[in-house]
């Protein structure tokens, strides 16, 4: 049966309760203060001390900081939808800044805290932005450094480390600031939230900016309050649920993980620290989490490796377990159960083997949420029948994250589900997948040129993605229609799937990008994991050398090839990788060839390895 061509809001075979999308509070701030209201005595917000040990915020806690922040940015004049910046990792003190800036009707600009200085200066500028928190004394002199380019930066507030008395004041003395003005104006942080409305803008976030100066999008109060809304129309979380939040929240996944709690009510668990994640989720015992699929890909290599370094009996039990799972991955995916003989070997699967990985997580979640980039299909099988569905999802930063997100009562494995409540969804005649809703942004903040480029007359955003809607509304992501490219032979290679399937055959891969635009063949440049690799040194008597020593060997080569030969045994014959190159070193965030929510950057690395690529294609 073909897909249709649109899909208007929701499959029929999901009805919600439209008010909860129509009947929504003007802004964050209304719906922050009316979930204190509501629950004062709840928990918000859980985080680590400088002790590492994990501290709890009250719903009303959270309301007495905040709105002292609040009150503390309208004593440094900060107005109604100016721009007050936030340059810093994912920490409790960003949850609360960002809150602040929504109660004093400010608008937040991201910034990323490994933005090189250039970057930061002209966000800053392009934005407007009057007061910027800032993390601790790298931010600081990074904002030094380039202080005669943003001559519009009145302040900076610094959540770790002094203030000079002048330009840069700490987190602590705002809050003073604030507290004296409420002592005099009880009601001043309030009469900002009542002011504030539905079409006021409340964030900026740019983009990574791989083809040329960063966009920032704009997104307005009504996109958030109608992101919350949605969320709790389609049932994925509860008052009961617990969320791990480690993710950028300069990237519009973390900051919509840190909006739709304030409407559901449950509390969330911050700390940034990637090398944390795993002590965290054994204290913090989360019901959900988000994370890129380069996570996921880690932890299935890590306990693939170590199964095949058991061997002999615990291999097998983990081997057949692991295809007892995919089988009713698959089943259940199509909606179907497992019954007979494969539902009582899944029962002992699952208690054998499942529990244990479970466990791993903290024992308690119900299922993870995957965005950013494309997760391997194999991998999302093996999740899905070890008891931990991972619900892709699918948006952009211009979608203010979510446009499609698997539900746990509605999943399909391979694909970004269906379109949240409201939104519009429609495949062009190229394949395009075309957005229109409450989700979608204003546009680029002093950029309409670059607006009209993506958002036409009818309102309908390109993009930029293709993929398909299947017969259920289910939507699958085929690739960047800019990364799509063609052979000197005229046949289209989609690199994206190319790499995605790869990650779950080669435990041992960090990163694979595939070439091969106007070439006779397609080749790639390999990345090894360095923590995958220790172990592989070890078992091959390399343990003494160095990363690099390692990863180029002849030895390294050879188990690459293997893997190679057997992605290429499951592609189209103009697709498979002929020639390929290790690097000596991981793509990285810090060398700009990923973007922080660990994409890679095709563009950049394509013409830093120019050189080595084009030898690829020599003699």
């Amino acid at each position: 049966m073909p897909a249709p061509a649109n899909y208007y809001h929701l499959p029929s075979d999901e009805p919600i309760d439209q008010r909860v999308l129509t009947e929504r509070v003007p802004s964050v701030g209304h719906l922050f203060r009316d979930r204190v209201a509501a629950t004062p005595d709840g928990p918000a917000y859980l985080y680590p001390d400088a002790n590492e040990e994990w501290q709890t915020l009250t719903w009303a806690q959270t309301r007495d900081t905040v709105y002292d922040l609040a009150a503390g940015l309208i004593g440094l004049g900060v107005e109604a939808e100016q721009r007050v910046a936030i340059a810093s990792s994912t920490r409790i003190e960003w949850a609360l800044a960002d809150l602040a800036n929504m109660c004093a009707g400010a608008a937040t600009t991201t910034i990323y805290p490994t933005t090189i200085p250039d970057d930061v200066a002209f966000i800053l500028q392009d934005s407007g932005t009057v007061v910027v928190f800032a993390e601790n004394a790298e931010q600081v002199d990074k904002l030094r450094g380039i202080r005669d380019q943003i001559p519009g930066v009145t302040k900076v507030v610094v959540f770790d480390g002094d203030g000079d008395g002048d330009w840069v004041t700490t987190w602590a003395e705002l809050q003073q600031l604030g507290q004296e003005i409420l002592g005099t104006d009880d009601g001043a942080v309030d009469a900002r939230i009542d002011d504030c409305r539905p079409e006021h803008l409340a964030t900026i976030i740019y983009t990574s900016g791989t083809t040329g100066r960063p966009k920032g999008v704009r997104l307005l109060h009504k996109t958030w309050t109608y992101q919350a809304a949605n969320v709790t129309t389609m049932e994925n979380v509860n008052t009961d649920d617990v969320q791990f939040l480690w993710l950028p929240l300069a990237h519009v996944f973390g900051k919509q993980l840190l909006t739709f709690p304030i409407q559901v009510g449950f509390p969330t668990a911050i700390d940034g620290r990637v090398d944390k994640i795993v002590d965290n989720l054994a204290v913090v015992k989360p019901t959900f989490m988000g994370a890129a699929p380069r996570i996921f890909e880690k932890v299935y290599a890590g306990i693939t490796m170590m199964m095949e370094q058991e061997g002999g009996l615990k291999l097998k039990l983990f081997n057949w377990a692991s295809d007892v799972g995919r089988r009713v991955a698959d089943l259940e995916s199509d909606g179907k159960k497992a019954t007979g003989l494969l539902a009582v070997q899944y029962a002992i699967t699952d208690r054998l083997i499942g529990a244990k990985i479970r466990e791993r997580f903290g024992g308690n979640v119900r299922f993870f949420i995957s965005g950013s980039a494309a997760l391997n299909l194999d991998i999302s099988r093996w999740f899905y029948g070890m008891g931990l569905k991972i619900a892709e999802g699918y948006g952009l930063t211009e979608s203010s994250s979510a446009a499609f997100v698997n539900r746990l009562a509605a999943f399909k494995i391979g694909s970004v589900g269906w379109p949240v409540p409201g939104t519009e969804v429609k495949i062009a005649e190229d394949g395009e997948v075309l957005l229109r809703g409450e989700g979608i942004m204003e546009g680029y903040h002093n950029n309409p040129e670059a607006t009209a480029e993506v958002i036409d007359a009818d309102g309908w955003f390109h993009t930029g993605d293709i993929g398909e809607l299947d017969e259920r509304g289910f939507l699958k992501l085929t690739d960047r229609k800019k990364d799509l490219f063609k052979t000197s032979g005229g046949k289209y290679v989609a690199p994206s799937t190319i790499e995605s399937t790869f990650k779950g055959i080669c435990p041992y891969v960090a990163q694979l990008v595939v070439y091969g635009a106007e070439r006779n063949f397609v080749s790639a440049l390999v990345t090894l994991d360095p923590d995958a690799m220790q172990g592989w040194a070890a078992a091959n008597g390399m343990a003494d050398k160095s990363y690099a020593e390692i990863v180029t060997s002849p030895q390294a080569r050879e188990m690459v090839q293997g893997y190679i030969d057997e992605l290429n045994a499951g592609l189209n014959r103009w697709e498979t990788i002929k020639r390929f190159t290790i690097l000596d070193k991981d793509l990285t965030i810090e060398d700009g060839e990923l973007t922080p929510s660990m994409k890679l950057k095709r563009k950049v690395v394509s013409e830093k390895y120019k050189d080595l690529l084009d030898s690829h294609y020599e003699s």
